[in-house]
């Protein structure tokens, strides 16, 4: 769900957004697992640890892929992710699967597609 947090809209317009969104989460017959994307180069906002706490309260499985992996030096990314990790540690027992991805250079790619299927081989 790329940019439900960031968009520059009028509250209403990000309510309906918000509205759509739950909608499908709530109502889809074939949802298996939801992927929350996370921008690598910043600390999880409130509205990410929402999100994401509303996903477990309802008990819709996610995973978390950060996004823009390429756009930090390897040392600064692993120290972001790591960081983010634990802020998620704080309000969780154990993390969702986290991946770290770049459109650009396709890092992560390979692992992304083999989770999802082992998760459509385990249906």
């Amino acid at each position: 769900l790329p940019g439900y947090g960031y968009a520059k809209l009028p509250q209403k317009e990000r309510e309906e957004i918000s509205r759509v969104i739950w909608d499908f989460i709530d109502n889809s017959e074939s949802l298996v697992m939801l992927f929350v994307l996370v921008d690598s180069r910043h600390q999880m906002q409130k509205i990410d640890m929402e999100f994401i706490s509303s996903l477990g309260e309802v008990g819709i499985p996610f995973g978390i892929i950060f996004t823009k992996g390429d756009k930090l030096g390897p040392v600064a990314l692993q120290t972001r992710v790591e960081e983010n990790c634990q802020r998620l540690l704080e309000d969780w027992e154990e993390l969702p699967p986290v991946f770290v991805s770049s459109s650009q250079s396709a890092m992560g790619r390979e692992e992304i597609l083999d989770y999802i299927g082992q998760i459509l081989q385990s249906l």
